[in-house]
C-alpha cells in the first residue's frame, strides 16, 4: 500500500469497518447496496480495467447518470491510480469530443441512454477522441462497446494490488472557461482528501445521516458529498433525475436527514401542491449553492422547519469555500457564512490589497483542497493560482466577523439552473453564423432558472430573425447554454481594446426586462 490517502481505499476501509451498513439506495435501479457489496463491485471493475491494459495515470471518462454504476466507476479506478473524467451529459457531441481529446481519455463508460452520442464519438475515430475501450451501462450494449455487467461478472472481488498515492491525480472535471474553451480542473487524491476533511469538520454531518443526492455527479457539488458520505459512513439515497415531488416523497419514506440543492431546485420544491403535508421532520437542513439563495426562499423553508445552509465554492476548490450553518443561517440570512475549516478567505481590491470589512472586492481562497492545476493550461493556472491563493473572479464582501456575502461575478459567468454558462462560449458559436456581424451574451433574471442567456446580435444585413439565431444554436450548444431570447442592435459597445462593455448592455437590457 503506497498511501492511506488513496480516495478509492476509503470505500474499502468503510467496507471493513461497516460491511453490512447500507451504503446506497439507487432509486432508478431499485437496488440497495451495503458498503461490502459496493466495494466488491468497485474492485471487479478495477480488475476488468487493469485486464484491458489500462495503467495508473490513464484517464477513464464517465458519461453516466447518477446511479450505483457511477459510484463504482469512481472508486474502483481510483484505487489503481486511474484518473476519472466525469462528463456533463448535457453537452453536445462536439463539446464532448473536445473534452475527451483534450483529456486523452482511453476508456469511456456510458449509459445506453447516450448510445447515440457515444456512437457519434466512436464514429469520429482518432479525430474525435483517444478512447480505445467503450463500456455500456444498460440492458444491451451497442456492437462497438462491452457490456458493463458482463464485464464485471467474471472478475475477482479482492482488493487491487496497485494503489495510487496522495500526490497522484484523481479526477479531471471540465468547466467552461471565459475564452469559450472548457478547462480541465485537476484534483489529486490529496486535494480531495482535504476537501472532505474541510466538509466533515464544518457542516452539520452526522455518522448516521441519510443523504439525498440530487445534483448530477459530474458536478463537484455532488461528487464531493458522495465521497464525503463514504468517508463518514453515511447512507446515500441517489436520485437519477431531479423530481421535486419525488424529493418530498423521499424525505418521508427514506427519512432523509440532509441534502444539497441549487436555488432553482428549492423553488421547484416549493411549487409542489401540498408539499407541506409530507413528513419532512427528519430533514435538519438543505445545503444550497451554485448561486445566491433568495431570502424569500430561505424563509419559506425556515417556516417548514428546514434550515437552508448557503454554501459558496468552486470546482477549483474541490467544493469548500464558505458555509453558513446552524443558528448563523437564521441570524445572517443571505450570507454564505464563514470560511470552511482548513480554508482561508480574503477580499482584495484591483491592486491586490485586502479591503476593509464591508467593502467589495474579489474573493480569494487558500487551502490544501485547492486544485493542482488546469489540465495542459499553464497560463490559465498561473493566472488563477497566485501566491497560493485561488483567484475566484467573484465579487464579495466580508464583515468584521468573517461572514462573506457574494455580490456579483467579476467574470461574465451566467448560472442557469445551477449550471455554469460562459457567454464567450455562446458568442463564439453565434459569430459562426454568416448573417451575424457581432454578438454579445448576458444573463437575464429568470424565475425558473435563476438566469437565462440573452443573445444581443448585430445583424450583417438586417434581415436576421430571432428564430433563425436560436435554430442555429441547436446541436452546437447544450440546451442550458442556448439563448432563450434574442435582441437586435445596431452596434455592441466596446472599450478601446475591443472588450465588450457588458455593464452597459446589462444596464440597457435588464432595465428593459424589468
Amino acid at each position: 500500500m503506497k498511501s492511506d490517502m488513496n480516495i478509492g481505499q476509503f470505500l474499502a476501509t468503510r467496507a471493513r469497518m461497516n460491511p453490512q451498513r447500507e451504503m446506497l439506495f439507487d432509486i432508478k435501479a431499485e437496488r440497495r447496496f451495503s458498503f461490502e457489496e459496493a466495494n466488491a463491485r468497485a474492485n471487479q471493475l478495477c480488475h476488468a480495467l487493469a485486464g484491458m491494459g489500462l495503467e495508473p495515470g490513464d484517464r477513464v471518462a464517465l458519461l453516466a447518470y447518477n446511479g450505483h454504476q457511477f459510484v463504482e466507476s469512481f472508486f474502483g479506478p481510483a484505487k489503481m491510480g486511474l484518473v476519472i473524467m466525469p462528463l456533463n451529459w448535457r453537452l453536445t457531441a462536439d463539446e464532448l469530443a473536445f473534452i475527451l481529446k483534450d483529456g486523452g481519455a482511453k476508456a469511456l463508460i456510458f449509459d445506453t441512454d447516450f448510445t447515440n452520442l457515444a456512437a457519434d464519438l466512436h464514429g469520429r475515430g482518432a479525430v474525435g477522441s483517444d478512447v480505445e475501450h467503450w463500456i455500456a451501462i444498460g440492458t444491451e450494449a451497442p456492437d462497438f462497446a462491452r457490456h458493463y455487467e458482463r464485464l464485471l461478472a467474471p472478475q475477482p472481488i479482492d482488493e487491487p494490488a496497485e494503489l495510487a498515492d496522495g500526490s497522484d491525480n484523481l479526477f479531471i472535471m471540465y468547466t467552461s472557461g471565459t475564452t469559450g474553451l472548457p478547462k480541465g480542473v485537476v484534483h489529486t487524491h490529496e486535494t480531495v482528501f482535504w476537501a472532505i476533511i474541510a466538509v466533515v469538520n464544518t457542516g452539520d454531518i452526522r455518522g448516521t445521516d441519510r443523504y439525498l443526492l440530487l445534483l448530477p455527479l459530474f458536478h463537484v457539488g455532488a461528487l464531493t458529498p458522495m465521497i464525503g458520505a463514504v468517508y463518514r459512513g453515511n447512507s446515500l439515497v441517489i436520485l437519477r433525475d431531479f423530481d421535486p415531488l419525488r424529493v418530498w416523497q423521499l424525505f418521508e419514506s427514506e427519512r432523509i436527514d440532509t441534502s444539497l440543492a441549487v436555488p432553482a431546485m428549492l423553488n421547484f420544491m416549493l411549487l409542489v401542491p401540498g408539499h407541506e403535508q409530507f413528513d419532512h421532520s427528519s430533514v435538519r437542513n438543505i445545503i444550497c449553492g451554485a448561486a445566491p439563495v433568495p431570502v424569500a426562499t430561505i424563509n419559506a423553508f425556515i417556516d417548514l422547519g428546514i434550515e437552508i445552509h448557503q454554501v459558496y465554492g468552486l470546482t477549483e476548490s474541490g467544493g469548500p469555500g464558505c458555509l453558513i450553518v446552524g443558528e448563523d443561517s437564521l441570524s445572517h440570512v443571505g450570507s454564505a457564512g464563514r470560511a470552511f475549516f482548513h480554508t482561508e478567505t480574503k477580499i482584495i481590491d484591483e491592486q491586490g490589497e485586502t479591503v476593509a470589512p464591508g467593502e467589495t472586492g474579489e474573493i480569494l481562497l487558500r487551502g490544501r483542497h485547492i486544485m493542482k492545476e488546469y489540465w495542459n493550461r499553464p497560463d490559465a493556472t498561473a493566472e488563477t493560482l497566485q501566491g497560493g491563493w485561488l483567484h475566484t473572479g467573484d465579487v464579495a464582501t466580508m464583515d468584521a466577523d468573517g461572514f462573506v456575502t457574494i455580490c456579483d461575478r467579476k467574470k461574465d459567468m451566467i448560472i442557469s439552473g445551477g449550471e455554469n454558462v460562459y457567454p464567450a462560449e455562446i458568442e463564439n458559436v453565434l459569430m459562426q453564423h454568416c448573417e451575424v456581424a457581432d454578438a454579445a451574451v448576458i444573463g437575464l433574471p429568470s424565475e425558473k432558472w435563476g438566469e437565462s442567456p440573452l443573445a444581443i446580435i448585430v445583424p450583417a444585413q438586417g434581415s436576421l430573425e430571432e428564430s433563425a439565431v436560436m435554430d442555429f444554436c441547436q446541436g452546437k450548444l447544450a440546451r442550458f447554454k442556448q439563448p432563450t431570447a434574442v435582441r437586435f442592435v445596431d452596434s455592441i459597445p466596446r472599450n478601446p481594446s475591443g472588450k465588450i462593455l457588458k455593464r452597459l448592455l446589462r444596464d440597457q437590457f435588464l432595465t428593459e426586462a424589468s
